[in-house]
């Protein structure tokens, strides 16, 4: 993303097309959750336009997502309205704290009998041997499995191989600086501070980029990592994007977004904690 010039819409959505289904899910995660939850569709429709994805592909990812369990509907005389299932908003609050407020890294190991490998390959544990997978402790481990836990007792170097072998460091370490090389030239464009149209598509093209990479992180024990790791940095530059680009953004849901009863809030007790939270990052 080069941004010599003024921002520009176009600038901002990288070639390509985006899958809708997941800038859907984005969406809502980002804008609409922490205002309720409703949206109207035509509002869904129109924002998707944005970043050309046509009505079309929206009401095709629509459907699919409400067969899925993933969005409700309701009607209102000729109205649609769609919110986030149950599941699914569980899944991205799970998948926000990691964005927004992330836990330390689990300082421990977890040695469990496989039997459910699929499972636990699942929850970003690998093989350990035939009967055996390894993962980081950041959570209970299946119920009524064989699990122990363990620690680094010597080895440093040969955990880092071990660990760059097993859970592919190298490609999460590129995904981590492919986002800083694509985000970091908005940093310095931000002045004269864009327009609210353009501070919205640019604060969630951030967050689905964002978010697409820290999903994917194993999150390991420090000790594994790389003394290089770049997780640190894309995450304060994500941080300070975000702050600086939500008074206008929040402006453009608060004028754009509707629910069954009427526009969105530009600010939300939820959007300051949101905020909040990304403060310390953002000092970095």
């Amino acid at each position: 993303m080069r941004m010599d010039a003024p921002i520009t819409l176009a600038a901002l959505v990288e070639p390509g097309e985006l899958r809708a289904a997941s800038f859907i899910v984005t969406l809502y995660g980002d804008a609409v959750e922490p205002r309720g939850g409703l949206l109207w569709m035509g509002t869904l429709v129109e924002v998707c336009g944005l970043v050309g994805i046509s009505e079309t592909r929206v009401r095709t990812a629509v459907s699919r997502l409400v067969a899925g369990g993933r969005l409700k509907g309701m009607r209102e005389g000729r109205r649609s309205y769609y919110r986030l299932t149950e599941a699914a908003r569980a899944e991205f609050a799970a998948a926000a704290a990691l964005v927004f407020a992330p836990p330390p890294r689990p300082a421990g190991w977890l040695i469990v009998a496989a039997d459910d490998a699929e499972a636990l390959a699942s929850a970003g544990f690998v093989a350990l041997g035939p009967e055996l997978m390894i993962g980081p402790d950041a959570g209970p481990p299946p119920e009524a499995a064989l699990a122990f836990a363990a620690g680094l007792r010597q080895g440093r170097a040969a955990l880092r191989r071990f660990a760059e072998a097993r859970w592919g460091l190298a490609a999460q370490a590129e995904a981590y600086a492919g986002f800083v090389g694509r985000f970091a030239p908005l940093a310095t464009a931000l002045a004269p501070a864009p327009d609210d149209e353009v501070a919205f598509v640019g604060r969630t093209l951030l967050v689905h980029a964002f978010r697409g990479v820290v999903l994917r992180d194993p999150r390991l024990p420090a000790e594994a990592l790389p003394e290089d790791w770049p997780e640190r940095r894309a995450r304060a530059l994500f941080a300070r994007l975000y702050a600086q680009l939500s008074p206008a953004a929040d402006s453009f849901v608060s004028r754009a977004f509707a629910s069954r009863d009427g526009p969105l809030a530009a600010e939300t007790e939820a959007t300051r904690r949101r905020l909040d939270g990304l403060a310390a990052a953002a000092s970095c």
